[in-house]
């Protein structure tokens, strides 16, 4: 229960700095293509992601609807942790958090499971506060997988697409040294990777958008220590 306890926290922290920061949700646009792909254009090298609609249509249109918004933009991919995650989605390069949409719930019960290379929905606690924050499984995250709707801990993480492309890209940032910077006590890249732009393919590129200011956030809890190794899988 305790590393149970300590993988949920490393993924959703970041969430606490953001969670009173929101906006209302509109509604996205539905993508003409039965399994759209995005493309994060980042400082690191390209990402190509296919989406998954028919698995999970509400994750996969909050991402399209911060996609088309050009909220992407600028942000960075803050936490790198090799053989477990990348996650990025909310932060501006001097790790400030941008102004988010409403909540989605959680899609986590799809059948989809964190294998790697999946895209999947960071959130809180509760299941049902995942805003704009994404993470990609670098190895078979399976113990992030739904197993039941009994707490937050047993509903595990929503994937809603996969690396078509660029798993390269992502193993790369995974590799880049790591320190503490801004909230986080460790686990952020050196240097920051920086998400350039991000588009659907086959439809105009967004302008970028403004980095809405914030109030001022709650503080922070105390980031979770990195789960030590388990025999057979790496934390």
């Amino acid at each position: 229960m305790r590393r149970i306890l300590a993988l949920l926290a490393l993924l959703t922290l970041p969430f606490a700095l953001s969670a009173q920061a929101v906006k209302p949700a509109a509604t996205a646009a539905p993508s003409t293509l039965p399994h759209p792909q995005v493309i994060l254009h980042t400082s690191a090298g390209d990402i190509t992601i296919e989406l998954y609609p028919d698995k999970a249509p509400k994750s996969v249109a909050n991402f399209l609807q911060y996609v088309r918004e050009g909220f992407y933009s600028g942000t960075v991919m803050h936490r790198a942790i090799a053989g477990y995650m990348v996650q990025g989605g909310l932060y501006t390069r001097d790790l400030q958090p941008k102004r988010t949409h409403s909540a989605i719930a959680s899609e986590a019960d799809n059948g989809l499971s964190n294998l790697r290379g999946t895209l999947a929905v960071a959130r809180g606690a509760d299941p049902n506060s995942g805003t704009s924050q994404f993470f990609f499984n670098l190895v078979d995250n399976r113990r992030l997988d739904y197993v039941g709707n009994q707490s937050g801990l047993t509903w595990g993480f929503a994937v809603f697409g996969k690396v078509v492309k660029g798993i390269d890209v992502v193993d790369k940032i995974a590799g880049l040294p790591t320190r503490a910077l801004g909230p986080f006590a460790n686990d952020v890249p050196n240097p920051l990777p920086v998400v350039d732009s991000a588009y659907v393919i086959g439809e105009e590129a967004p302008a970028r958008a403004a980095s809405a200011p914030t109030p001022p956030a709650a503080p922070a809890a105390k980031p979770a220590a990195k789960p030590a190794a388990k025999k057979g899988t790496k934390g």
